[in-house]
């Protein structure tokens, strides 16, 4: 499952330290193809370029837009920019890290409840999957940590970043905001093990979900994982090509 892209990021490694203009213009690429497809499959109707225009312009989008698709991209651009800071210090996932995430994905569009851990059992609309309950929440999220902290040296990064992604969301730690912080905290993982941000795309959507649905219910995550690797593959060769 993972040859290709263990083939594929020798590569990638074997051309470091990768050109600096190079780096700057995928980091911009991918700050606008993850923010915008993150938010996307949450719902948020911004286009592409209107997404790119609010990131590198900073202009304001009217015309029935809201304020809260507005301040998702800001929100997600700047949990981002935390992702590279935690990565480039070499910090690890930690229960700290996770919810100072979550603050700024919610911050100024749900203050009371970012970075705090829900406390009311939740359903998921069109899923049978029912999330742990409240009062289990803190317990399940030390487990996750404890968890990853166990795995981290065992497993292929790639495997361990997706089964890390969906653990997260079977918890469905917070009210809200949680598959977005799910995919950078996936991100986060990839990052440290240097692979490049990896996006899963909208159109992947159905799919996706899909996967996660199976994984809760049945147990099998190879769907997931089959996406995960994709979604890695793809940023793989887009790296490739820039850096060649």
């Amino acid at each position: 499952m993972f040859e290709k892209i263990d083939n594929k990021k020798r590569l990638l490694d074997n051309k470091r330290p990768l050109n600096t203009v190079a780096v700057e213009n995928l980091k911009k690429y991918f700050d606008v193809e993850l923010t915008y497809n993150s938010n996307a499959i949450e719902g948020n109707t911004l286009t592409i370029t209107e997404t790119k225009v609010i990131l590198e312009d900073g202009l304001t989008i009217g015309k029935g837009k809201s304020l809260k698709e507005h301040l998702e991209v800001i929100n997600h651009k700047e949990a981002m920019d935390y992702v590279y800071d935690i990565v480039s210090r070499d910090l690890d996932i930690s229960e700290r890290v996770i919810k100072d995430l979550h603050h700024i994905i919610l911050k100024s569009i749900n203050n009371k409840d970012a970075g705090e851990y829900r406390q009311s059992n939740v359903l998921i609309s069109g899923s049978k999957h029912r999330p742990v309950e409240h009062f289990l929440v803190k317990e399940k999220m030390v487990d996750l940590v404890e968890w990853y902290n166990s795995n981290k040296d065992k497993m292929h990064p790639v495997q361990l970043a997706a089964e890390f992604h969906f653990r997260y969301v079977y918890i469905h730690p917070f009210i809200d905001g949680n598959g977005r912080t799910a995919r950078l905290l996936m991100n986060l993982i990839l990052m440290r093990n240097g692979y490049p941000i990896t996006v899963i795309r909208t159109e992947d959507r159905d799919g996706y979900m899909k996967a996660l649905e199976k994984a809760s219910t049945h147990e099998n995550l190879d769907d997931f994982i089959n996406i995960i690797v994709e979604a890695v593959n793809r940023s793989l060769d887009m790296y490739l090509y820039i850096v060649a």
